[in-house]
């Protein structure tokens, strides 16, 4: 049985109804003191713009925008939350540099409202859980054949665009990890979320409390939005096999990311929770562990649906990284929490989950 302070004690969950916020409160809410939701149901999550139905009922959602000083300053004051848990953001790596403003707003003025709202009212959380990015890393570690190693700025337009998708011939990307790869983010949405994580490690150090930064790779599974045309490769693909149509592969198709299941960042996250760090401040990566090309990806979704083989188009997007995957050793050893999804069955768990949404 978990107890109130293991799940928080009062929670406050800003951006708490969208993907991870709805599987997350399935484990948690109903062990906390007061679980409260903090949304602005934004049509491009909610295209009803209705909160998701799972959520339990002993959730207190309330309908504002973390950018509002006067949706947050009645809610903070109210709740004087034990813990904070901060996953309101926008995450479309190609629409942050289209929409800039809108991702600076939304997560770092967010953030700030959120900080200046508990000063307003008074009230230091013990503890705050912010959900950050593989996408600090920008194009991480790289390694040459002789062994050093150098951290590449991001591709530009014009060396995409004549095809020269990796950093030389020969250096290989090296697995990110907290310890051995400097943050170096290259696109807009990498550099909010990289401000996240110094605005909070600012805030709690001068308050002594606690922070705990959970570094995301690609996160996929059922409650993701099947209508968000800048998130969710996972669940874009499966749409397009279900259709009988060829997945296209982005670059050469051998584009690599960590494809970690929504079930194990729910865990990595009830147990930070559960433990805050003992110093000020702990970052971990949560991922799978496991390297895997977009086109391994594909064909494994094609395979399921009885889809025609994907195809490589040669397009790319602005922004991208071209290697994404991370290390969990040093996670592992710091929470208590271990991945136990495979790849084939958070995809076969995904793909039950759409049919259940789609038929």
């Amino acid at each position: 049985m978990v107890s109130s302070s293991q799940a928080g004690g009062r929670v406050l969950v800003t951006g708490g109804a969208g993907f991870i916020g709805t599987t997350l409160a399935l484990s948690l809410a109903d062990h906390a003191e007061r679980w409260v939701v903090l949304d602005n149901l934004h049509p491009q999550v909610h295209p009803d713009s209705q909160p998701p139905t799972e959520l339990p009922k002993s959730v207190e959602l309330r309908v504002g925008d973390v950018t509002r000083a006067e949706d947050l300053d009645a809610l903070v004051a109210d709740l004087r939350p034990d813990t904070v848990i901060h996953l309101a953001a926008e995450t479309g790596t190609a629409q942050s540099l289209a929409e800039s403003t809108r991702h600076g707003m939304v997560n770092v003025v967010g953030t700030t409202q959120l900080l200046d709202s508990l000063t307003r009212a008074g009230h230091v959380p013990g503890h705050f859980v912010l959900t950050s990015s593989r996408a600090v890393y920008g194009e991480g570690l790289w390694r040459n054949p002789d062994g050093s190693t150098f951290q590449p700025g991001l591709r530009t337009h014009a060396q995409l665009e004549e095809g020269r998708w990796d950093h030389g011939t020969d250096a290989v990307h090296v697995p990110n990890s907290v310890a051995g790869t400097h943050p170096n983010p290259i696109n807009v949405y990498g550099a909010t979320k990289l401000a996240q994580e110094q605005i909070l490690s600012a805030w709690t150090g001068s308050h002594d409390t606690k922070l705990s930064a959970l570094r995301l790779q690609n996160v996929y599974g059922p409650r993701q939005s099947l209508s968000n045309p800048y998130t969710g490769i996972v669940s874009l693909f499966s749409r397009l096999a279900r259709e009988g149509r060829s997945i296209p592969l982005y670059e050469d198709g051998d584009i690599t990311r960590d494809f970690v299941y929504i079930d194990d960042v729910v865990s990595a996250l009830v147990a930070a929770v559960a433990s805050p760090p003992e110093g000020h401040m702990r970052i971990v990566d949560v991922g799978s562990g496991v390297r895997t090309t977009i086109g391994d990806l594909a064909r494994e979704i094609a395979v399921y649906h009885s889809a025609p083989e994907p195809h490589v188009t040669g397009q790319f997007r602005d922004g991208d990284v071209r290697h994404a995957s991370c290390t969990v050793d040093a996670t592992v050893g710091t929470l208590d929490w271990t991945p136990a999804w495979s790849l084939r069955d958070g995809v076969a768990g995904l793909q039950e989950w759409i049919s259940t949404q789609l038929d």
